[in-house]
């Protein structure tokens, strides 16, 4: 038997693909599907499953399509209700796979049709369990995002996500492997490890929800402490994930359309139209970009970034790319958290752009090192970190104030167009974002300070510690 673990980095995700005697079953598959074609096609195998642990809330899933292809069963746990064909699994009800199984634990918590996936192998062996978002390595799946108003509550859920931990997952042997669905990075639970897989018996060594003493009213203080607001885009998704989409392909099509610069710019001056710069960050800062385009690069945190900040699902978006190669990559990422609305991008980027007469916007830019020089001096007049609160509560350049990107549409009250803004994150990835919504929002003085907080730590700059009370004690 062929198990492996698919991992996509910008969403944190890990699908499975799992073949045996040329049977195939993929496990949460992302939207895009020739991925799972191609490697079914490689092992002459026929795709006979389509097993989801849940709803997801953090990307559109490409069930419907990737059936719709090869005719799989699609395969939920007890509770699930969608608009298309399902087959609702009961507890313990096994899925005959060539010449293995796989077997459904229904193990509600982070949502009520929440199930695991337990693979058993051609020799009758049980290697590895599929936990989806019941639990993950180091971590468990939050339990506030399926709260329905006036009925199941968080707390109710934390308390089902313990009956299920217990009863269902840390029964398993020790020496089993446990592969979630997602790892450090995504939103789906607090403080997931960088590790994408562990044994059972170490994460009950190191993960504090699987604490052997804890009881069932410990385990819902814990899990429920903390939790910050999920992303705008989580019902979306999961409304999304419960209907039938669009497919792919026809996404593709549309959203990969060249677009001539005349016929760019007359789009990008329509009111209801984004353009969205997807470039690396040197070329955005060094060469400008259309006037009112936000930058989200593509080789950052691109999806979950386009989910968090671009509140309207529907939104008309056109974009610019460092590379046409990379343009069905672009719009794929978009579709991935539901943004299918792409009308194509700007042929010949920002060098034809220029060439018909074009104007661009351009943020400033300065080193760390001048940051801090000036800084010291008092000769900035607004300093901003945009980095978490979390973050910026850890370590942070004295005099500097915080202004998150995460909350940046609700708090965009307190800043004013006409002062001038000198922003860093981390590394200058987010910077640059919250930069360009600076500048497509009227201020027209904003500067980035190159390499962030990152390189600000190597200079003069004083930086104040926060500390928890929690740790003195």
């Amino acid at each position: 038997m062929k198990i492996e673990q698919l991992f996509t980095g910008c969403l944190a995700e890990m699908a499975y693909y799992i073949e045996s005697n040329g049977e195939a079953a993929i496990v949460d598959p992302l939207r895009e599907t020739e991925p799972y074609l191609r490697m079914a096609e490689a092992d002459q195998a026929k795709i006979k499953y389509i097993f989801l642990t849940h709803f997801h809330a953090d990307f559109v899933s490409g069930q419907y399509d990737l059936a719709q292809k090869t005719g799989a069963k699609i395969i939920f746990g007890p509770n699930a209700k969608a608009d298309y064909e399902i087959y609702n699994g009961s507890d313990g009800e096994e899925f005959p796979l060539g010449k293995g199984k796989i077997t459904l634990l229904h193990t509600p918590g982070h949502t009520m049709e929440s199930s695991s996936y337990l693979v058993t192998d051609d020799e009758g062996n049980t290697p590895c369990v599929l936990t989806g978002d019941c639990l993950f390595i180091g971590d468990v799946g939050r339990p506030d995002l399926a709260v329905k108003q006036g009925s199941i509550t968080e707390k109710d859920l934390a308390g089902f996500l313990f009956d299920s931990l217990r009863n269902k997952i840390m029964t398993l042997p020790d020496d089993i492997v446990v592969y979630p669905n997602h790892g450090a990075g995504s939103a789906c639970g607090k403080n997931m490890s960088s590790e994408t897989f562990d044994t059972l018996g170490n994460q009950k060594k190191t993960n504090y929800a699987l604490r052997a003493d804890m009881t069932k009213e410990e385990f819902i203080e814990e899990v429920t402490t903390g939790l910050k607001p999920p992303p705008q885009y989580f019902p979306n998704n999961v409304r999304m994930n419960k209907s039938i989409n669009t497919s792919i392909d026809e996404v593709l099509h549309k959203g990969t359309t060249p677009l001539d610069p005349a016929t760019f710019k007359e789009l990008s001056e329509q009111k209801d139209v984004l353009v969205v710069d997807t470039r690396s960050k040197d070329s955005y800062a060094n060469e400008g970009t259309v006037p009112g385009a936000w930058y989200i690069g593509i080789d950052g945190n691109f999806a979950p970034w386009v989910g968090a900040l671009i509140r309207n699902i529907d939104q008309k978006i056109i974009f610019i790319a460092d590379d046409e190669l990379r343009v069905d990559e672009i719009v794929t990422r978009f579709s991935r958290v539901g943004y299918d609305n792409t009308l194509g991008f700007l042929n010949g980027g920002i060098p034809d752009w220029l060439a018909h007469g074009y104007e661009v916007d351009k943020i400033g830019s300065m080193s760390a090192a001048k940051f801090a020089e000036l800084l010291s001096e008092g000769a900035l007049e607004r300093p901003v970190d945009v980095r978490k609160e979390t973050e910026y509560q850890s370590e942070h350049v004295v005099g500097v104030g915080n202004f998150p990107l995460d909350t940046i549409h609700s708090n965009f009250s307190e800043i004013d167009p006409d002062k001038e803004y000198f922003l860093h994150c981390a590394s200058g990835y987010r910077s640059l974002i919250a930069a360009s919504i600076f500048m497509a929002n009227g201020v027209k003085k904003v500067t980035d300070i190159r390499g962030g907080f990152n390189d600000l730590k190597e200079t003069k700059a004083p930086l104040t510690e926060y500390v928890c009370p929690t740790t003195l004690l």
